[in-house]
């Protein structure tokens, strides 16, 4: 019994060093179909009155976010990088009917992939005006923006 631990263990760690683990990436600056927004043109689409869409999950979004941003939550099964995966889950059906309705995706900044997977299913589903807030609620914090 007491040669098992051991060696499990040693086996273990030997399967880590093995198996690399996935590193976050950084979001691109742009998106394909869409557009990347900086913080003063995601205000500047706020003051005209699109359509913010928090991708984060329920518990980011009932801590704090844009004013009057309406939570969609991007449920990825490949966290921090680009891949995507058949786990992934977006409900497109809580965004609007109108498909040229100005919509800004975001989350918690980069290496937060939520935002820009939502915003890139919105546009593979039809969505003509998809815009991406890169560097969401920690610029929008940042510049002291409305929350709630």
């Amino acid at each position: 019994m007491r040669m098992i631990l051991p060696l499990s263990l040693f086996a273990l760690s030997a399967l880590v060093a093995v198996v690399p683990a996935r590193a976050a990436e950084e979001t691109p600056n742009s998106i394909h179909g869409g557009t990347h927004l900086s913080v003063d043109q995601a205000k500047a689409q706020f003051d005209k009155g699109a359509l913010f869409i928090d991708a984060r999950v329920a518990a980011e979004y009932a801590d704090k976010h844009i004013k009057g941003a309406v939570n969609v939550p991007f449920k990825e099964e490949f966290p921090k990088v680009s891949k995507t995966g058949t786990g992934d889950k977006f409900d497109l059906s809580k965004l609007p009917a109108d498909k040229n309705k100005v919509m800004v995706f975001y989350c918690n900044g980069s290496p937060c992939w939520k935002g820009y997977k939502a915003a890139d299913h919105s546009i593979k589903a039809g969505y003509k005006k998809v815009m991406w807030f890169r560097d969401g609620m920690p610029a929008w914090e940042g510049k002291g923006l409305p929350t709630e």
